[in-house]
């Protein structure tokens, strides 16, 4: 089976800053993988670089067995991914529904999902279609960025910290969501700092500090491999 997403060697700079130093990481269809790490390891700059909005890289990056680490970000997002970051990028004076409806669908990439089965899967959103993006709280403006996403028809989504800061009612709601997406087959990468949330979740896990990859483990190893993140993370 073709890889998702396959990272061998990956070295990535911002300016003079060499930033990550060797990545590698397999991520297979349908799967949902974690990257764990403390703040300042590598783990945003690694799904930066997947998407070329790093600086200079260096190393391999297929995506679905398509070399990515020379393409245009553009072209790269054209291969059916969706990037939702930190700052989630809600337009402050769009309504909830224009926001939602901005991005085309890529093409290359899966059907899109519609407005409806958007709404069915975040109720919140579908109350407060009408509302400016200002105006949604922190959580609502969250689900709305991978939600965003989800229009376009991209299939392999990275997610960087999207319970951060969040009521643990929007957790559980973003849980719920990430659950029925991977039933429906899509492909999940995160970057979570809330072990919690994201424990339950992953098929499997890759621990990153000073921008390498030091540890990978299945879901099955979790429990095992306490010890050692609680060294790593302090978790």
């Amino acid at each position: 089976m073709t890889a998702a997403l396959e990272i061998k060697g990956l070295q990535a700079w911002y300016g003079e800053s060499h930033v990550l130093h060797g990545v590698d990481m397999v991520v297979q269809p349908g799967e949902v993988v974690t990257l764990l790490g403390r703040n300042g390891a590598g783990r945003t700059t690694t799904m930066r670089a997947v998407m070329g909005l790093t600086g200079a890289r260096k190393g391999s990056i297929k995506v679905n067995g398509v070399e990515t680490v020379s393409m245009a970000t553009h072209r790269i997002a054209h291969l059916g991914i969706g990037y939702c970051p930190e700052e989630r990028g809600i337009f402050a004076s769009l309504s909830c529904e224009e926001n939602l409806m901005l991005p085309p669908e890529l093409k290359g990439a899966g059907q899109g999902m519609s407005v409806d089965e958007i709404y069915a899967m975040f109720p919140n959103l579908a109350e407060r279609r009408h509302s400016q993006g200002t105006r949604l709280s922190g959580g609502e403006q969250q689900m709305l960025a991978v939600a965003r996403i989800l229009r376009t028809g991209a299939k392999l989504l990275l997610l960087d910290e999207i319970s951060e800061g969040l009521a643990p009612v929007i957790v559980q709601a973003l849980a719920r969501m990430i659950t029925t997406l991977r039933a429906k087959g899509y492909t999940i990468v995160m970057v979570e700092q809330n072990f919690r949330f994201a424990a339950p979740l992953a098929d499997r896990f890759y621990v990153m500090e000073h921008g390498r990859i030091v540890e990978k483990f299945g879901a099955a190893e979790l429990e095992a491999k306490m010890p050692v993140l609680t060294e790593l993370l302090g978790v």
